[in-house]
């Protein structure tokens, strides 16, 4: 990676962290990782005596050589913890790097980025060149930011990944996930390429379990939609969100077996997946 690449990583992070309003730090000590350990519990609704990522293991992988990212910013109290980010890399640093998780207070617009880019900043200075994590697909939001603000690709749909989970956030659906490839040459905002006008005149091929066009597709794309709030579906009514899990899951596996990838999430909730995406990282040489 050149000099001028990852001074152009930190002048980003800089940026961004100003522009969410914190300050971004890798943490490692015991009340640091305390604190990011019950922010997350936080997130994932469960009790801070079983958070999703105790704070033992948060030790345990910054000693293995990864980083816990904090972003803190200025509440009535002082300090407030406002996101968190985890990510590891095995030796060689070219493998790439990977990111556990990354959450941030639903209020604090922009925290996320910023943490993103310290990441990207923090595996550009140890040598990576791609970084890779998982996402819900049926959360639009995530799937916009992953696909269009960072300009990551979904390199691969992966198929109740994590089995059952039990936390305030999954219960009752299966753990589908896409995961996100982010080429580190990248510093974000993809250009949004979902043509919509293309997509109207696109064939419908599947009906949504709300009665409306589920999947749309021309002679080299096809579009997916999504609900508008999955978390908000699958807790006043866990049956219809998990119908509509196995109604993206069956148009994203046999568009993966074909060769497409999700490009793209627009506004309105629609996938775009298109074949050989420019923008995929090179996979790690083995």
């Amino acid at each position: 990676m050149t000099p001028a690449v990852t001074m152009d990583a930190g002048a980003l992070a800089s940026a961004a962290a100003h522009t969410a309003g914190v300050g971004v730090r890798t943490v490692d000590d015991v009340a640091g990782i305390r604190a990011v350990a019950d922010f997350l519990a936080d997130v994932w609704q469960l009790p801070h005596t079983n958070p999703p990522y105790p704070s033992e293991v948060l030790h345990s992988l910054v000693h293995a050589g990864g980083a816990v990212h904090a972003a803190y910013g200025t509440g009535p109290d002082g300090e407030r913890l406002a996101g968190a980010a985890v990510a590891v890399f095995g030796p060689p640093a070219d493998r790439g790097a990977y990111s556990f998780v990354a959450a941030a207070t639903a209020s604090d617009r922009g925290v996320g980025f910023a943490l993103k880019q310290a990441q990207r900043l923090w595996a550009l200075e140890r040598g990576a060149r791609v970084m890779r994590w998982t996402f819900d697909p049926l959360v639009r939001r995530n799937a916009r930011f992953n696909l269009v603000k960072l300009g990551a690709v979904g390199s691969e749909y992966l198929v109740d990944l994590y089995g059952p989970m039990n936390d305030g956030v999954n219960d009752g659906d299966e753990s589908d996930r896409l995961t996100a490839a982010w080429d580190l040459n990248t510093p974000g905002t993809a250009d949004e390429t979902g043509d919509e006008a293309a997509r109207d005149r696109a064939a419908e091929v599947r009906r949504a379990p709300d009665g409306g066009p589920l999947a749309v597709r021309d002679d080299r794309r096809l579009w997916c939609r999504v609900p508008e709030d999955i978390v908000a579906l699958r807790a006043a009514d866990p049956a219809l969100g998990l119908r509509w899990r196995h109604a993206v899951r069956e148009v994203f596996t046999g568009a993966y077996a074909e060769g497409l990838r999700a490009t793209s999430m627009s506004r309105d909730g629609w996938y775009l997946l298109t074949p050989n995406p420019a923008n995929t990282p090179e996979e790690p040489r083995p």
